[in-house]
Formats: structure tokens, C-alpha cells, sequence
């Protein structure tokens, strides 16, 4: 039995969840977020709250239940709370701007870097801090792994782009001199 699937997604109020056969949509003030689920698990709308059950007892279909209610959970908060994650520059020279719908980023290359975020998400850059802000988690996951990407952390000097809450390790460097 699963210990997240058998708990039921509680809807808030300014949240409006709909509920199809196995396509999902929930509605509220960060948007719209719909997914659809293979048959292997139902969905059911109890006043309130959403159920999700297995359709039969195979382990695809257990498998399945604490996913499926996982995803509905995050589409709920996404569309009334959204998710953020948060980035730190480190570096001289390392410079950030967010205009519109791109995220302009100068990181020790000789160009800088124009990335076209997805529509859904949001950028602001304070100082040497990036956030990026949404109503998919998934989504947000994905463009903050991207935008890490472009120049990840080195463990000698500690430059690059890191997630705020990531340690990084550092290495000592060459050992001067002869010994």
C-alpha cells in the first residue's frame, strides 16, 4: 500500500480542479496546468478533495498511485502557491539581466548568453542571485538545471552558477614549489 497515494489531494478554494476520465486540469491564479494519466491508476473528485486508486493490484498500477497523487499535488500548489528556485553567480565579470521573456547572462565567455525562457516561467536577478518562478514544478526544475548548465560550479575557485541551497566542495589547488 502506498504510504502518498492513499492520502487524498486537498483542493484549496481559489483552486479549481476537473477531473475527466484520466486528464487532469487544475485552474487558479498562477494559471492553467493539465496532465493526462495512463489507466493504470483512477481519479475521482470528492467534494473537496481528489482520490487516486490503483486500478487493479499489478505493480505498474501501485507504481503508478503515489505518482499520480504526487503530480496532482503539485499541480494544486503550482497553480495557487507556484515554486522558486533560487540561483547564485559567483565570479568576476559574472553578470545577469532579466528583460521580458529572456535571461541575459555574462559568464566569463566571450559572448554573453541569451536564453528564451518557457512560456509559464519568470526571472529576476537581484545582485548575484537568479529566481526562477512558475506554476509547473517540473518546468522550473528543468530551466534552473539549465541555466546552471551554461557554466556549472568548479571546485577550485568556486566560480560558476549554483543553486543556492548546493555546497560545494573545494579542492585544494597545486602544491607550490619543490619540495
Amino acid at each position: 500500500m502506498s504510504r502518498i497515494g492513499k492520502n487524498p489531494v486537498v483542493v484549496p478554494d481559489k483552486v479549481e480542479v476537473k477531473v475527466n476520465g484520466g486528464h487532469v486540469s487544475v485552474k487558479g491564479p498562477n494559471g492553467l496546468l493539465e496532465h493526462t494519466f495512463n489507466n493504470t491508476v483512477s481519479i475521482e473528485m470528492n467534494g473537496k478533495e481528489v482520490t487516486v486508486k490503483p486500478v487493479d493490484d499489478s505493480k505498474t498500477s501501485r507504481s503508478m498511485w503515489g505518482t499520480a497523487r504526487t503530480l496532482i499535488n503539485n499541480m494544486v500548489i503550482g497553480v495557487s502557491e507556484g515554486f522558486t528556485k533560487q540561483l547564485e553567480f559567483n565570479g568576476v565579470g559574472y553578470k545577469a539581466a532579466a528583460k521580458g521573456t529572456t535571461l541575459t547572462l555574462n559568464l566569463g565567455y566571450s559572448h554573453p548568453i541569451d536564453y528564451q525562457l518557457p512560456e509559464g516561467i519568470t526571472a529576476k536577478v537581484n545582485k548575484n542571485v537568479i529566481d526562477i518562478s512558475g506554476a509547473n514544478k517540473e518546468l522550473v526544475g528543468f530551466v534552473a538545471a539549465k541555466v546552471r548548465s551554461f557554466r556549472p560550479p568548479e571546485p577550485y575557485k568556486g566560480k560558476g552558477v549554483k543553486y543556492a541551497d548546493e555546497h560545494i566542495i573545494r579542492k585544494a589547488g597545486k602544491a607550490g614549489g619543490k619540495k
